[in-house]
């Protein structure tokens, strides 16, 4: 396992950007340890519910955690509110760096991910090789 910590600055797409550090780390699968900082807009899908839900304001990212693969990334993220609610769920597109997001990627030298239609879930889930 190979760590790269990253910082991410005002304006960036977290997810975009996860999956952006591995394209350039050169390797095939990774995990997001934690990863910690704010949001000035988060998309969260909740379970159970199709599409993603927009949090706006000043939120705080409390824990983030999940796989990367060239296919894309499997994020959870809790978040808290300027009156200290939590909410939950996994990351969508378009959650945006408020002042900073501080993350720690696992590179997995040797391994590849992808992501593949399960018939099980109904949803591309990830392979390892």
């Amino acid at each position: 396992m190979q760590a790269l910590p990253l910082r991410l600055n005002p304006g960036d797409d977290l997810r975009a950007s996860v999956v952006a550090a591995l394209a350039a780390s050169g390797h095939a699968a990774g995990f997001v340890l934690q990863g910690i900082g704010s949001l000035s807009v988060a998309q969260l899908r909740f379970a159970g519910v199709p599409h993603p839900s927009e949090l706006r304001g000043d939120l705080e990212i409390l824990t983030l955690a999940g796989s990367i693969s060239p296919d894309g990334a499997h994020l959870h993220m809790t978040v808290s509110d300027a009156q200290g609610r939590v909410m939950g769920g996994h990351l969508g597109a378009g959650c945006i760096v408020r002042t900073t997001a501080e993350l720690l990627l696992a590179l997995l030298p040797g391994q590849r991910f992808t992501r593949e239609h399960d018939p099980l879930t109904g949803y591309a889930e990830l392979k390892i090789s």
